[in-house]
């Protein structure tokens, strides 16, 4: 299996990115569960992170507690939501291996934030369009450079997978 070089300060920058793609739509959540504050202390905790650039039990605690907080919602949007916020949280945390399982840990934040914007109510495939839009145009080079590392993802067979393909395809340009 190949490995990809992969430095502290990518994983700060894709944190960073990951961060800013969740809490976009961290109000999908915020209005289905306004107490339960586990996705967007996951936020929070990944941009401690890419300031302090520790990988702590705590960060991971809190990836897991936000993808929990996703699962006891009833609303997609909101569990789409909560789920970027997991991913945000998990980003840290890829491993330096070049496989599709590692790549979509990484995308995962910028598509979960799309499919949330898709499924929230009244908005549609032009939403998850525009937050692709805004994740590929905020991306920084690194993770424009890991993605590059990292084998491509085809267009698969659900609407997740095409989110994802349309993601990779893009940041690889």
């Amino acid at each position: 299996m190949d490995k990809v070089n992969m430095s502290e300060e990518d994983r700060r920058l894709l944190g960073l990115w990951a961060a800013d793609c969740a809490e976009r739509v961290l109000p999908l959540f915020e209005t289905e569960a306004p107490r339960d504050s586990r996705p967007r202390e996951a936020v929070e905790a990944v941009r401690v992170f890419a300031r302090e650039g520790k990988r702590t039990a705590r960060l991971r605690s809190l990836a897991w507690a936000a993808q929990t907080a996703g699962r006891e919602v009833a609303v997609p949007a909101a569990t789409a939501a909560a789920r970027a916020a997991c991913y945000a949280a998990a980003a840290p945390y890829i491993h330096p291996l070049a496989t599709p399982h590692q790549s979509k840990h990484a995308l995962a934040p910028a598509v979960y934030a799309a499919l949330a914007r898709e499924l929230a109510a009244g908005e549609g495939p032009a939403a998850a369009d525009e937050e692709l839009r805004r994740a590929i145009e905020n991306a920084p080079r690194a993770v424009r450079e890991l993605v590059r590392r990292m084998p491509a993802r085809g267009p698969g067979r659900s609407r997740l997978d095409t989110l994802y393909h349309r993601l990779d395809a893009a940041l690889r340009r």
